[in-house]
């Protein structure tokens, strides 16, 4: 029986239309690749609480239910699990994303997300993000 895995992620989007891009650090799974903040959505724990939790403790950043919209999501079947990830959109938020996990984070316009390298599960949801954008 596959393990189903629930991760929630964000499309930061500043005010020039630029997507926030974190890169996994060394020593986690798939260090070095580009993808979209976020983490796994823990028991008890809706996708868009987990969003909050997350870019508070990822980016030092606070957000609310109500500026998460929810825009996509990814469904990939990895070797040992399958990743089962929402994808919200998210325009408003208090404070300066900063990396308080050792990930660099960059701002990348949405036509050149697919310059970057990421995760499997993440690049189906790069041209419905450029469309969107």
């Amino acid at each position: 029986m596959t393990k189903i895995v629930l991760v929630s992620a964000v499309a930061l989007i500043d005010v020039e239309g630029r997507v926030l891009l974190a890169q996994r650090p060394e020593g986690k799974s798939m260090a070095g690749l580009w993808e979209f903040p976020g983490g796994k959505v823990e028991a008890g724990e809706t996708p868009e609480a987990a969003l909050i939790r997350e870019l508070h403790e990822e980016l030092g950043i606070e957000t609310w239910s109500s500026c998460l919209a929810p825009l996509t999501f990814a469904s990939h079947a990895y070797d040992s699990f399958h990743l089962l990830m929402p994808l919200f959109a998210c325009r408003k938020w208090q404070g300066v994303p900063q990396s308080r996990e050792g990930q660099a984070l960059k701002w990348v316009q949405a036509r050149d997300l697919a310059s970057y390298p990421m995760p499997p599960a993440d690049i189906p949801l790069i041209p419905i993000l450029r469309d969107w954008l």
